[in-house]
């Protein structure tokens, strides 16, 4: 029988409730200064050694083995700001005006978000550090359903949770809900919000390249198009510097998607995945063990 999770009063998330305290405190400074201060708390962490710094460090190698090592070094000082920005200005998020938010997070193409307007739609939204950022805007537009992870405390839990639904009615769908969830949303007209590229283990997974890698990715997408008969359109949610807020933006629908074949079909989002990164490399999520698990007999990239 598994341990009843602490109440949100629990003493031992007084560290959490601080934390919010500071992100409260945090989201009535103009986003230029929390900004300012985000990149100076993750410049700081950039420079402490330990097992999270390693995780990006091989990441970025494995990834860009022929960028000059003094470029990867940038990227891992700017990976860290931008991830601790993103983190910090989710006060933004929990407790800004609905007018606050529609001025920080701007959508560059709204008339691109159900694709040739015939068939359900799934977002495929890449883990950038924006995410967070363009799926609250985008429910302040449309009534939208999306994968939800719970937080490991129920305080973080309940800040998020409200985050996401706070301005429509949002579905939220827990990964052991399964695609049936996931259909039913579909095929009541609502788009999917979906963040198919970490490393969740062999199940559901194939081994497909990223950035010449094999890495395990869910092949949840293309059997998921296909059950639901929807259109795959990329949204894509940049951190904008200086403090100017956030940029999101829609890309064409995929055409002859799924394929039939489902390890091209994988592939095909790694690689899109990857043109992305390219764009903007210091703001995927590098903090993540992307390469965790390996095909058989090969040995892990991070010890």
């Amino acid at each position: 029988m598994k341990p009843a999770k602490p109440g949100l009063a629990h003493p031992g998330l007084w560290g959490v409730w601080l934390g919010v305290a500071l992100l409260w405190l945090l989201h009535w400074l103009p986003l230029p200064l929390q900004a300012a201060f985000g990149n100076a708390v993750g410049w700081l962490l950039a420079l402490k050694p330990g097992r999270r710094r390693r995780i990006v460090v091989r990441n970025l190698e494995l990834c860009f083995p022929d960028v000059p090592a003094a470029t990867r070094r940038r990227w891992l000082r700017q990976t860290y700001q931008t991830s601790m920005r993103a983190v910090l200005e989710h006060g933004v998020l929990w407790w800004a005006s609905d007018a606050r938010l529609r001025r920080l997070i701007r959508i560059d193409n709204p008339e691109a978000a159900h694709g040739d307007g015939t068939r359900p739609v799934i977002w495929l939204a890449p883990h950038f550090v924006g995410l967070d950022m363009g799926g609250v805007r985008l429910t302040m537009d449309w009534e939208i359903a999306s994968m939800y992870a719970p937080a490991k405390d129920p305080v973080s839990d309940k800040f998020m949770r409200g985050g996401r639904t706070r301005f429509r009615d949002i579905v939220l769908i827990a990964r052991h809900e399964g695609i049936k969830a996931t259909l039913f949303a579909l095929r009541s007209g609502r788009p999917f919000y979906y963040l198919p590229d970490q490393d969740h283990g062999r199940r559901n997974s194939v081994f497909v390249p990223f950035f010449g890698v094999a890495a395990a990715t869910v092949s949840a997408l293309p059997r998921i198009a296909k059950l639901a008969d929807a259109q795959i359109v990329p949204v894509v949610t940049r951190q904008l510097p200086w403090g100017r807020g956030y940029a999101v933006r829609f890309y064409p629908p995929w055409d002859n998607y799924p394929s039939g074949d489902l390890d091209a079909d994988v592939a095909r989002m790694n690689a899109f995945i990857e043109d992305r990164i390219r764009e903007i490399p210091a703001q995927y999520l590098w903090l993540h063990r992307r390469f965790k698990t390996r095909p058989a007999g090969e040995p892990s990239l991070y010890d």
